[in-house]
């Protein structure tokens, strides 16, 4: 119960953190995927590409829990981040009828087994607080058109997710809004973002596994914040470096597109009053879906992840 110390005394509310909560750094996965690909190249000599891996590898990334039985992996998470003092940041990613169908097809079988995977992942979050980020496209989805899903039933789980979440002390939660390329009239999901519990959410999460730049990301923030009453927000960084893929459409511009870079360093120090932090939601170097040659969604790909790694050394997020 570390956090807990370091936190006592602070409201565990959503609606009620201020300046006053001390800002408790992001917690790095020593063994992440990336870790351990630095560590078997370093092995074999391959020393420049080890360094290069270390770009991903030295940097803080979120846990996508996208299966059954969530409790025990989020407690593992964060009470390794609680002994370090430092938070992790957490992606729920079971909602039914998921991605609308597409590369990452799958989530809960019914209504009533999300609402009890919820319910495992807040026991297992307890009080040590995490960011946690709000079903990626879940909202944003539906209001481009997915018939897969009833829009009414969807927006009811995730509010029920976004109070259960904000019921467990020092979790910020973050429900998630699409990117600025996506709905380009961010005012087109304020309606459904209502209907899905956004008012009880610390706030938004904007360009999950996506590549928009920062400006454009935080132009659509702003706007989206003045239309649901000041609402912040997070930016996936993870992969937006160099910015979108230029000229494509469709799949070309989403799945694992060329020429992309690693993007700002996740950091909760922005600059920007409405703008909570940086963060590398997607995990750098795990694929978007079998396309370009990449294996299937959510996948560890080494050489895409050290093509994202050497184009940071020019890339920019700006």
């Amino acid at each position: 119960m570390l956090l807990a110390v370091l936190l006592a005394g602070l409201c565990c509310t959503g609606a009620s953190r201020s300046a006053a909560e001390p800002s408790l750094d992001l917690w790095t996965d020593p063994d992440s995927r990336a870790a351990s690909q630095s560590a078997e190249w370093r092995s074999e000599g391959r020393t420049a590409d080890a360094t290069l891996m270390d770009r991903i590898a030295d940097r803080p990334q979120a846990e996508w829990l996208n299966g059954p039985n969530p409790g025990p992996i989020v407690r593992a998470r964060t009470t390794a981040a609680a002994h370090a003092g430092r938070l992790a940041v957490l992606v729920a990613y079971y909602i039914p009828n998921r991605d609308c169908g597409l590369y990452s097809v799958g989530g809960a079988p019914t209504a009533a087994n999300y609402r009890a995977w919820v319910d495992q992942f807040a026991a297992g979050l307890g009080d040590r607080g995490a960011y946690v980020i709000v079903e990626p496209d879940a909202v944003a989805q539906v209001v481009a058109g997915c018939t897969r899903v009833a829009a009414t039933e969807r927006y009811a789980l995730l509010a029920y997710a976004v109070d259960r979440f904000e019921r467990q002390p020092h979790t910020h939660v973050y429900l998630d809004a699409g990117n600025s390329a996506w709905i380009p009239e961010a005012w087109r999901l304020v309606a459904a973002l209502k209907s899905a519990g956004v008012a009880r959410a610390d706030g938004v999460s904007l360009n999950v596994s996506n590549f928009q730049t920062n400006a454009a990301s935080s132009t659509y923030g702003d706007r989206l914040s003045k239309d649901l009453g000041g609402k912040h927000y997070v930016i996936d960084t993870s992969r937006n470096g160099n910015g979108p893929n230029p000229g494509a459409t469709g799949t070309a511009a989403w799945c694992n597109p060329p020429g992309r870079a690693l993007g700002t360093p996740p950091t909760i120090r922005t600059g920007n009053a409405l703008l909570d932090a940086y963060l590398w939601i997607k995990r750098p170097g795990e694929s978007d879906g079998t396309c370009r040659g990449g294996p299937a969604a959510g996948q560890w790909w080494p050489t895409y992840a050290l093509e994202l790694a050497r184009n940071a050394a020019t890339g920019t997020a700006s």
